[in-house]
């Protein structure tokens, strides 16, 4: 199938001839750890201090429940400043009135706001205000507690003929990488365990960049959890600062998957690499590597390509002034959100050539695999 050969030339990235040993999942390790004293009123709040401190890093006990700027002049350095910091705070009232969030899930809820990772093209760069600071949040069982309000109510799983047996569908992954952060959070194992002991149609589903997922294994999920892991071609992981490597999250893959998880691969975001065909062909043969023999295998597909807004692109110049991440309006097709909105698409020959080609490389090579959408 033919490359666009202006966007491939564009992103002429040579993958890596030799795959090397999976490296331990990453675990992050905050500079600075901020906690609000609304936050200690918690018992989850306190637990996530007694984790990060038995962790020996650093925990500042703030005076008022407002989390400071970082103090630095110069945006390059106070965005490294707010990447290498955890703020412990308590979700605000809004965080409690859930949204849809199509094609993913019925409802959005929030463990935490911001993500430790790098990502060069991180969609949450036109979604949150001010400095990316990682916030978690104390007031846990408020948030769990509030979803069975919204069980039954939804309109994107729930109304839909295709995906009715997922029942109510909770997304926990729309504004952070909850796994990123579980070692020094527990939110997550917490909201697995909530799932698990919830007699009704549900599912909680989030997606990751990280592999460490020991904690979660013998976790009683009861399959009410699906755990997804975000790849992308091997030629795109310059592009992932701060994740955990490809090989690491199949191998996590594996792993959920071996432990009864319904799990998923969202590919994303799909960029046409140089080699696209055969880059993304290999990932998926990758998948299938890393998932055969699973028993009862319970998989999906979400496939996303790359798309920026003005905003985003702004914001992810100052994050990342040297990268090499293609944004360039004149090689993209403008289309209007049904707010109004403007993002910056990839032309529709060669969005109908990639989703041909990975619908047929997932029919071949991962037929359990149910797409759940394309975008």
């Amino acid at each position: 199938m033919p490359s666009s050969s202006g966007l491939s030339s564009a992103l002429a990235l040579d993958a890596p001839e030799t795959v090397s040993a999976p490296r331990p999942a990453r675990l992050w390790r905050p500079r600075r750890i901020l906690v609000t004293p609304a936050a200690l009123e918690h018992a989850h709040g306190r637990a996530m201090v007694a984790r990060a401190e038995a962790e020996g890093l650093p925990v500042e006990r703030l005076a008022a429940n407002r989390i400071p700027a970082p103090r630095e002049p110069d945006p390059r350095r106070a965005y490294v400043a707010a990447k290498a910091t955890l703020a412990l705070t308590v979700a605000p009232p809004t965080k409690l009135r859930l949204q849809p969030i199509p094609p993913s899930a019925d409802w959005r809820f929030d463990l935490a706001e911001g993500c430790p990772a790098h990502c060069q093209y991180c969609y949450l760069a036109g979604s949150l205000q001010g400095p990316p600071v990682t916030r978690a949040y104390a007031n846990l069982d408020a948030i769990l507690g509030n979803l069975a309000a919204y069980a039954g109510r939804g309109a994107v799983t729930s109304a839909s003929a295709e995906r009715a047996q997922e029942g109510t569908t909770f997304e926990a992954s729309c504004y952070t990488d909850p796994l990123g952060i579980e070692h020094l959070t527990g939110s997550l194992s917490a909201a697995i365990r909530h799932f698990g002991a919830w007699d009704a149609p549900v599912q909680l589903r989030f997606t990751t960049k990280f592999a460490a997922i020991a904690p979660l294994l013998d976790l009683r999920h009861n399959r009410r959890t699906r755990i997804r892991f975000s790849v992308n071609a091997r030629a795109a992981a310059r592009y992932e600062g701060g994740t955990d490597p490809l090989d690491a999250r199949l191998g996590a893959l594996g792993q959920a998957a071996r432990a009864g998880y319904p799990v998923g691969l969202t590919i994303a975001p799909i960029l046409p690499v140089a080699g696209w065909e055969e880059a993304y062909a290999g990932l998926i043969r990758d998948a299938a590597d890393a998932l055969a023999g699973v028993p009862g295998l319970d998989l999906t597909a979400e496939l996303i390509t790359h798309r920026f807004t003005p905003g985003s692109k702004a914001v992810l110049r100052g994050w990342y002034p040297g990268s090499d991440l293609p944004l360039d309006e004149a090689e993209r097709v403008e289309k209007r959100t049904k707010f109004g909105t403007v993002k910056h698409v990839f032309p529709k020959p060669l969005m109908q050539a990639m989703r041909a080609h990975l619908t047929a490389c997932l029919a071949r090579d991962l037929p359990a695999a149910r797409v759940l959408y394309w975008t």
